[in-house]
């Protein structure tokens, strides 16, 4: 979940290499060797992927100048735009294996977290080792995190209650179909409301704030057909790099499985390459004093991971269940209750307390905060990769 532009066309360099890659990988499938394929598979998607993003940030970014959003609005919308290629690579993750995707997406929010607290080391400082952190994210995005914490800690504590108790429609056996569509109906409104409030309380404040570096130079909004065209090609894109990297996730967890590893192990991996794409963004607007937008993107692959990716995937789940692409349970469940789902959900609880309290409390992250959350995300994931 990236937010936030780069400039140049290195872009377009991602794309073409990437889907050349992809191409040759699909050419050459049972001449070469599995790992040589697989390893071909995962650059090639992840450039497309990684590609694609950067046009539909490209697109927003457009609409954003035309529209007047200040910073860390634009990056936050960019940053929703984003997440249209990685849900492409997530439905084809959950088409393979479905309970793979379901973990992948919730570690999302592990590695985005432990990505959050580290580039809060990062910040500009005043002299009492305080970084100030924009509005919005203070007013708006804590809210979130408090109602993630909220929503995990409920449909966790639910999961683990179900199985335990083998109660509910399908004896706790997993989720139905209807379940996972009023889950991801509510945390989708969620959402909804967040975004507008966004935009109409803070897209038009003044963006200066303590947090930003100099102000970037004046530059001539993109046509309606160039921000048009962005989107398309985004959204085209992501769909040949999503069914890439959905085939190397498949080749890994299968691979991973047979060597003797847990499935978590390969659920993270894939959840670093979900969020490789909002690291290189945050890396990037950091690199040239676009704090706000950078800001805007890490926290963003927190709180859309819950109220956009999460929400999209279980009515994917239930979608894909419905339809006959994924087996249903014995008992007509969809998605599996067991220690690896249940955890995931669980152990996001404290991560989302963390922030919340982090950032809530004066609007600025201090060291031991900063501290705080880089170990509590760290031992989290340390914890699922060893025992999950």
């Amino acid at each position: 979940m990236a937010g936030g532009g780069g400039e140049g066309n290195s872009w377009i360099g991602m794309l073409v290499g990437g889907g050349v890659l992809v191409g040759a990988a699909m050419g050459l499938h049972g001449s070469i060797p599995g790992w040589l394929h697989a390893s071909i598979l995962a650059i090639g998607g992840l450039a497309v992927v990684f590609g694609s993003c950067e046009a539909m940030i490209k697109s927003v970014e457009g609409i954003g100048d035309r529209l007047g959003w200040n910073p860390f609005v634009a990056g936050t919308m960019a940053g929703l735009a984003s997440n249209i290629p990685e849900l492409v690579m997530l439905g084809f993750v959950v088409a393979a294996a479905p309970r793979i995707g379901f973990i992948v997406t919730c570690l999302t929010l592990h590695v985005g977290a432990f990505a959050f607290g580290i580039y809060s080391a990062m910040l500009p400082r005043d002299e009492t080792g305080h970084a100030r952190l924009p509005e919005p994210l203070v007013k708006i995005s804590t809210d979130l995190y408090a109602a993630a914490a909220g929503v995990f800690l409920c449909a966790g504590l639910m999961m683990f209650m179900l199985n335990t108790f083998n109660a509910g429609e399908h004896a706790g056996e997993g989720l139905g179909v209807t379940d996972l569509y009023v889950l991801g109906a509510v945390l989708l409104m969620i959402e909804f409301v967040a975004v507008r409030r966004l935009i109409t309380r803070f897209s038009s404040e003044d963006s200066k704030t303590e947090t930003e570096g100099d102000a970037a130079p004046q530059k001539k909004s993109a046509s309606m057909g160039a921000i048009a065209l962005y989107g398309l090609v985004g959204i085209g894109a992501s769909v040949v790099g999503g069914h890439a990297v959905g085939d190397f996730a498949d080749i890994l967890v299968e691979a991973l499985n047979e060597a003797g590893y847990s499935e978590m192990v390969g659920a993270i991996l894939l959840s670093v390459f979900a969020a490789a794409g909002a690291f290189a963004m945050i890396i990037a607007a950091h690199r040239k004093g676009m704090y706000d937008i950078a800001l805007a993107s890490a926290s963003g692959g927190i709180s859309q991971v819950p109220f956009v990716v999460l929400p999209v995937t279980m009515i994917m789940l239930a979608a894909f269940g419905q339809m006959g692409v994924i087996p249903m349970l014995p008992r007509g469940g969809v998605l599996p209750i067991d220690l690896e789902t249940t955890s995931v959900m669980l152990l996001a609880f404290p991560t989302m307390l963390i922030l919340w309290k982090a950032v809530q409390d004066d609007g600025k992250v201090n060291w031991v905060e900063t501290a705080s959350m880089v170990g509590v995300f760290g031992i989290t994931i340390y914890f699922l990769a060893k025992h999950g």
